[in-house]
């Protein structure tokens, strides 16, 4: 507890600035976070901070409210007439209502206090001025599930976490990822004790150390052939945005089979790509063997759900190749899930509504729920599972280590970037990466190119505190997306810019290595 204090209490003296004169609110509740908070505050205090420790549970740590009483702080209860006033006035307040056994959002009294600190206005993030105090999580945003970030009922909406030991991964899947803002870990020597992570956050050394480079006698064929069944007469964009992505992802060859029209446009971008023009359907599994020989498929965006498109993905998946499905190609899924019953790696990259067809439930629900839904359709699917949305979570097929991806920003939420991430998915499954690893490599270059188009000039993937392996098992990991100024910034992009910001951001990760 006095290490996880010490760390605490650096953290907020950076945050204050000055902390001789600092106004510091501590809201603590019963138990071990409550502890950590009230001893912070005591160290605070004796640098001369006014510090009031509000008793929100049935008791307050008696040790560190005695150490905070020596020290100059007062400590006082929920019910003072004063808090408001308090709250309003403080430069930080410290949120040690509730640890990781909390479940199930806030209860009173500790629901009215996150409302008071929501009501008074949480600060712009550190160093920014903003509307009232700056929000300070200790170890967790109290009233979000430690293990799934889900958010179920009143929560704290913190500008920084001050976690503990470990990332959880709470921490780092929305919508509990969205409560934390910036976070920080702090070492309490819990390494040697800590089990096997259950989720992990790819970072750019992760993905730098898995990008495939071309040897001297490399040859189109050895960098990954990948074939595209995407787009229609309808649709033609879509076969356009996943050729793009697979090409400026790093394949070797694309072979793209689709309606004529959607060709057309694919040879107007993409020379290089080479076609095989769908029919009336009639021949329409012939088509996909017609292709030629590729090491990897990507079905689904743009193609339609007609028989003829079925067929075409049923082909497709009677393959022995690794397949990514998207779009189109999770529409028939859903109404035909046999066409899953396949030995060869199988990768599924939708969106919660997406997802929900699959399972049958709720979009909402799925978005609330991130890890979990992600989780159960691996298992019952049989297949590895990429969950798009603000946080995207891969649950590989089997169980185990879940990985997530922060990076991105929010001006993501347009058409046509999810064939971008299908065709630079497709592409690593092409080069030879492990379904997971092609999944999480893409996600995370996808989120950086992104950044780089919206904002114009950010280094790719240089978030300097999240540098080094990232593991809720391990220290010194911040995801690359969790700066919320970095997430939101930026002007408006379309699709297209992602494709062109990929080699920018791919040569950001690869000079990481060097």
């Amino acid at each position: 507890m006095q290490r996880a204090a010490a760390g605490l209490a650096s953290v907020c003296a950076g945050l204050a600035g000055k902390v001789y004169g600092a106004r510091i609110v501590v809201l603590a509740g019963s138990g071990d976070n409550g502890g950590d908070a009230v001893y912070a505050g005591a160290r605070l205090a004796r640098r001369g901070a006014r510090v009031v420790a509000v008793a929100a549970g049935s008791h307050v740590h008696e040790q560190g409210a005695a150490a905070l009483r020596v020290a100059g702080g007062r400590v006082t209860g929920s019910d003072d007439p004063d808090l408001p006033a308090v709250i309003a006035a403080a430069d930080l307040v410290l949120d040690g209502l509730l640890g990781i056994g909390g479940r199930g959002g806030l209860r009173e009294p500790y629901a009215t206090l996150a409302d008071l600190v929501a009501r008074r206005g949480a600060g712009d993030g550190p160093g920014r001025p903003g509307p009232g105090p700056t929000v300070v999580a200790v170890d967790l945003p109290s009233g979000i599930d430690a293990d799934t970030g889900v958010v179920d009922g009143p929560a704290v909406r913190a500008d920084v976490t001050v976690t503990f030991g470990t990332w959880k991964p709470g921490l780092l899947i929305d919508p509990g990822a969205g409560h934390a803002g910036v976070v920080e870990l702090v070492d309490i020597g819990l390494g040697p004790y800590l089990p096997a992570p259950a989720a992990a956050g790819f970072q750019t050394a992760d993905v730098a150390a898995l990008l495939p480079q071309p040897a001297g006698d490399s040859d189109k064929y050895r960098r990954g052939v990948l074939g595209i069944l995407a787009g229609s007469e309808r649709f033609t964009g879509a076969a356009a945005l996943a050729v793009g992505g697979a090409l400026r992802g790093g394949a070797g060859m694309v072979r793209l089979v689709s309606a004529g029209p959607a060709v057309a446009v694919v040879r107007q971008h993409w020379p290089e790509a080479l076609t095989t023009v769908t029919g009336d359907g009639s021949q329409a599994g012939h088509e996909v063997e017609a292709a030629g020989r590729v090491q990897a498929w990507v079905a689904g965006p743009g193609m339609g759900t007609c028989e003829a498109a079925r067929s075409r993905l049923a082909a497709v998946l009677g393959t022995d190749l690794p397949v990514l499905v998207d779009a189109d190609g999770l529409t028939l899924v859903a109404q035909e899930r046999g066409l899953l019953a396949r030995a060869a790696p199988t990768l599924l990259t939708p969106h919660a509504g997406e997802l929900a067809r699959l399972l049958g439930g709720d979009p909402a629900d799925v978005a609330a729920r991130r890890l979990e839904h992600a989780r159960s359709a691996a298992a019952e699917l049989g297949v590895t599972v990429l969950l798009k949305g603000s946080t995207t979570v891969i649950a590989p097929v089997g169980g185990g280590e879940v990985l997530v991806n922060s990076t991105g920003t929010s001006w993501l939420a347009t058409a046509g970037t999810g064939d971008v991430l299908s065709g630079l998915a497709g592409a690593l499954l092409a080069e030879g990466l492990a379904v997971s690893e092609a999944a999480a490599a893409a996600a995370f270059l996808h989120g950086i190119a992104a950044r780089r188009a919206a904002a114009g000039t950010v280094q790719a993937g240089m978030v300097q505190a999240g540098m080094g392996q990232a593991s809720t098992g391990q220290a010194g990991m911040i995801p690359a997306g969790a700066d919320p100024a970095g997430a939101g910034a930026g002007s408006p992009i379309a699709a297209g810019d992602v494709i062109s910001a990929l080699p920018a951001a791919i040569r950001g990760v690869r000079a990481w290595m060097d």
